[in-house]
């Protein structure tokens, strides 16, 4: 009896456990068809899209750089074709052996074939690695001579920044090189168009038009395996160009200021005294900005950094320096206006004057004798300007200054490097040094010297207003879809002008005939009595072009 109840309470527990077992097998089993109904059913659309995702992807190509051009729409920073050398690590069965085999073909040096296997242990082994971003043509050959041994190794056509002019416009173009971090997180655009290898504006207008210049990326679309490796090419969109910017620079003029600055440290600006447009600005000594498209190599470099001529500072946007006898007309006119004295007021110059105990030299030792306003400016006389300065004072010399452009910024939409400079009064020494003006500070800022700083383009603007007739212009060196040319305005100031007589009505009516050619109304003229300009013109006339004229060496002999 006792063996018959253990048999069935052993069948009755096997049976509990199948049945429990089998209860568990339908859940679970339940379980697995709700969830393939609801991915493949409910959740079709959701998983369809993570899984062409996952499948598909998108590369960025790097964008095209507009181009600048020239006045006469000569390409002065275009967009060269390179050849390049493209690894994708995946692709490649022995790295180690390509790496070495590549090494000897392009003689890479152990430094940068150190850099090469640097980047490759820090990007994902589906992207791009680059070799080389300029092959030579010989190289280029050679690689592709050697390609059946060299698997993964991919000789690309690419684009780069090119300067055909080199040196000459260095200064006012800056240059490009590869995007740094702090470009990509300053900047919202390079960071959305960011590819590796992208080159953006580190200086001057490349640098200043940047969002504008950039383009857009064009992008390739792949199928892709599990593991990321392209599969097939579905799709390509081509990027759009960016903005072609013209100047309103002449490249011969440009070319020609070069020359003439060739070996010396220097500027030379020129400005259209109508226009305002920039014809040519040249800083000197320059540098080829092509030697910083693909990393510039440490001896170029140091040449560049280490000349004592400073080849790196643009000097006719951030040189400041004390003007000397350029800042005299600037002293003539003040005076002139303010009625300190007239064409008639007379110096004896003795070669020095003192005063208070100091004494303050004329650069001639000897003194120029007994000189008007005209044979002042005309010889530089130190010791008549001196004299104008003391009875005009600094803080009306300062005034009329700054009506004419000096001590304020000239391109500053342009150039964000570009210096104010410094035309000093009486409130500033008290704001900035704590100290009172002195009488001596007055004489020699009366010829340019003291605290007086300008930079080169201040005074090209300046004499530039002066020579139009005293009217203020707005210079700039980009050329707008409206913008009159040279030629036009020149028609209508001179059809302006041809009936004009000498008296300061007529010439104030011609003036503001012509200040409405110009479509502004903002062209005020600068100047108090027409008359004051005429005796500065004059004067300054004579100094280059009447014998005993300190310019008078330099004169323009040609008719």
């Amino acid at each position: 009896m006792l063996g018959e109840n253990f048999g069935v309470k052993k069948i009755h527990t096997i049976n509990r456990r199948m049945f429990i077992i089998g209860a568990a097998k339908f859940i679970v089993f339940t379980g697995i068809i709700a969830r393939l109904f609801s991915l493949q059913i409910t959740e079709n659309k959701k998983y369809l899209t993570l899984s062409d995702k996952n499948r598909l992807r998108e590369w960025k190509l790097p964008p095209i750089r507009g181009e600048f051009l020239d006045y006469f729409g000569k390409i002065i920073a275009g967009n060269l074709e390179v050849y390049q050398l493209h690894v994708i690590p995946e692709e490649v069965e022995n790295f180690k052996y390509l790496m070495v085999r590549l090494k000897a073909i392009l003689i890479i040096d152990n430094n940068e074939f150190n850099k090469i296997i640097k980047r490759k242990n820090n990007q994902k082994p589906w992207e791009t690695l680059i070799i080389s971003k300029n092959l030579t043509w010989e190289q280029f050959s050679k690689v592709n001579y050697y390609l059946h041994d060299l698997v993964g190794a991919k000789p690309v056509l690419s684009i780069s920044r090119n300067y055909p002019f080199n040196q000459n416009y260095t200064h006012v173009l800056g240059y490009v090189s590869e995007a740094s971090q702090n470009d990509i997180l300053n900047n919202e655009i390079i960071k959305n168009k960011h590819v590796p290898g992208l080159k953006v504006g580190k200086t001057g207008l490349e640098k200043t038009f940047e969002n504008e210049l950039i383009g857009t990326n064009g992008i390739q679309r792949y199928e892709v395996n599990a593991y990321g490796k392209r599969i097939s090419q579905l799709d390509h969109t081509d990027g759009i160009n960016g903005k072609t910017i013209k100047l309103t620079i002449d490249t011969e003029i440009q070319k020609l200021c070069n020359e003439l600055l060739k070996g010396v440290a220097g500027s030379i600006s020129v400005m259209d005294i109508y226009t305002g447009e920039i014809v040519a600005m040249q800083s000197s000594p320059s540098f080829n900005p092509n030697l910083f498209l693909f990393g510039i190599n440490q001896d170029d470099w140091q040449l560049i950094r280490n000349n004592p001529l400073k080849p790196l500072v643009n000097k006719t946007l951030t040189g400041l320096y004390s003007p000397g006898s350029t800042f005299k007309p600037m002293v003539a006119l003040s005076a002139l206006e303010n009625g300190i004295v007239d064409e008639k007021f007379k110096v004896n110059c003795t070669g020095k004057i003192e005063m208070y105990g100091q004494t303050y030299h004329c650069w001639k030792k000897k003194g120029h004798g007994i000189v008007d306003l005209k044979n002042a400016m005309k010889q530089s006389c130190d010791t008549y300007f001196y004299e104008i300065a003391r009875l005009l004072g600094v803080d009306r010399l300062r005034v009329t200054s700054a009506k004419f452009g000096l001590g304020d910024k000239v391109l500053s939409n342009a150039y964000d490097n570009e210096k104010k400079g410094l035309v000093p009064d009486t409130n500033w020494k008290k704001n900035n040094l704590g100290e009172s003006w002195v009488l001596g500070e007055t004489l020699i800022t009366g010829i340019g010297q003291g605290y007086t700083q300008t930079t080169p383009l201040q005074l090209c603007l300046m004499t530039a207003q002066l020579a139009n007739g005293g009217f203020k212009i707005y210079p700039k060196i980009t050329v707008q879809k409206n913008d009159k040319t040279a030629n036009e305005i020149k028609a209508s100031m001179k059809e302006g002008l041809k009936n004009s007589n000498d008296n300061e009505n007529n010439l104030l009516e011609e003036g503001k005939k012509f200040l409405k050619s110009l479509n502004k109304d903002n062209h005020d003229k600068l100047f108090r009595d027409p008359e004051n300009i005429r005796l500065v013109k004059e004067a300054m006339f004579a100094s280059t072009n009447e014998v005993r004229g300190t310019s008078y060496s330099s004169r323009i002999e040609n008719p």
